[in-house]
């Protein structure tokens, strides 16, 4: 059985990364062998490093990477042989085979214990990455996988979009203008939306704009309750109650941010009285995946201008280290 070698870095407990030598055997029926090309990094990550994830979504030693795109080089038995050599992504989180959740793809009501790669599983800052290739979502031939490597967080958002219902000429608020936020306003104008970015300060107004934006402000106060859809995407404390009061009587609301704090306090009253819908996002399901690699593949989707920094696997701490010091990286990439 062939062994392929070679390296990863590998969070052995909070605090404690090391650079450590690998060997990964072929594939097992239903698996693919994945060359990693590009991993993101990105605020779970910091999490995990700092201990501050909590210990029911993470399993230390774990080697993390969950923004990952690479091309496939070998398959286990049951797997198409056309699959190698071809450009990927896949998703994370694992659901039962076989089971409504599953065919589905809604992470609801998962029928088994939490497992995700790159947090209870074998991650991307990896030369190599074995995992069910069901979980495989195939790139268009000759995809640009440094871009790729932006689909996974996409993909989170794409749910947010799906659930927003909304459509061409749709009034949409996104709050917070961080990587998700920015990917988000792809998707949104791409739909044919007319979006507004609320961010805290002035300097994601030019890159907002390239990605789509029609309007943004620094100030939610100056907006009224008249968006169609909130799509929040900063968790911070507070800001669901401030993404609430964006939306329209009748309008939908959807949070994708976890904030350090637990201090919203929505109001009931507030939420019937105006008939206000709040939804959220935990993760992406096979639909929003889907979303996501169709609109990277037809153009609309490019996480490209969001990519500040590149380090390679072995500057893994200086990677986390430039991310945490918020001097205005955006989108970190590894290369294994």
């Amino acid at each position: 059985m062939t062994q392929r070698t070679g390296r990863a870095a590998r969070i052995t407990a909070p605090g404690s990364l090391e650079l450590v030598d690998t060997t990964h055997p072929e594939p097992g029926p239903g698996e693919a062998l994945v060359e990693v090309a590009y991993c993101g990094i990105c605020g779970s990550d910091r999490e995990v490093f700092a201990g501050t994830r909590p210990a029911e979504f993470v399993r230390y030693p774990v080697v993390p990477g969950h923004e990952w795109s690479g091309t496939v080089r070998a398959v286990g038995a049951g797997v198409p042989d056309q699959l190698v050599g071809r450009g990927v992504v896949g998703q994370g989180i694992r659901t039962a085979e076989g089971t409504p959740a599953s065919v589905e793809g809604d992470t609801e009501g998962w029928p088994q214990e939490y497992e995700e790669t790159g947090f209870t599983l074998p991650g991307g800052w990896s030369t190599w990455l074995t995992l069910p290739a069901r979980y495989l979502h195939l790139l268009p031939e000759g995809a640009d996988l440094r871009a790729a490597a932006g689909i996974e967080p996409a993909a989170c958002v794409a749910e947010a979009v799906l659930l927003a219902d909304v459509t061409a000429g749709s009034k949409v608020a996104v709050v917070g203008a961080g990587t998700l936020g920015l990917l988000c306003v792809q998707l949104l104008k791409g739909a044919g939306c007319e979006v507004t970015v609320v961010h805290h300060n002035e300097e994601r107004r030019e890159l907002a704009e390239r990605c789509g934006a029609a309007h943004y402000t620094g100030d939610a106060s100056t907006l009224g309750a008249t968006f169609d859809a909130v799509i929040e995407a900063a968790g911070v404390p507070g800001i669901a109650r401030t993404s609430v009061r964006l939306a329209r009587r009748g309008g939908r609301v959807v949070l994708t941010g976890i904030p350090a704090q637990d201090a919203d306090d929505l109001s009931s009253l507030e939420l019937v009285s105006r008939n206000v819908h709040v939804l959220t996002v935990f993760g992406a399901p096979t639909r929003a995946w889907a979303y996501a690699v169709r609109a990277f593949s037809a153009g609309v989707l490019d996480p490209t201008p969001l990519i500040t920094h590149e380090f390679d696997l072995a500057e893994a701490k200086d990677a986390l280290d430039e991310l945490a010091a918020r001097r205005g990286a955006l989108k970190v990439l590894l290369k294994p």
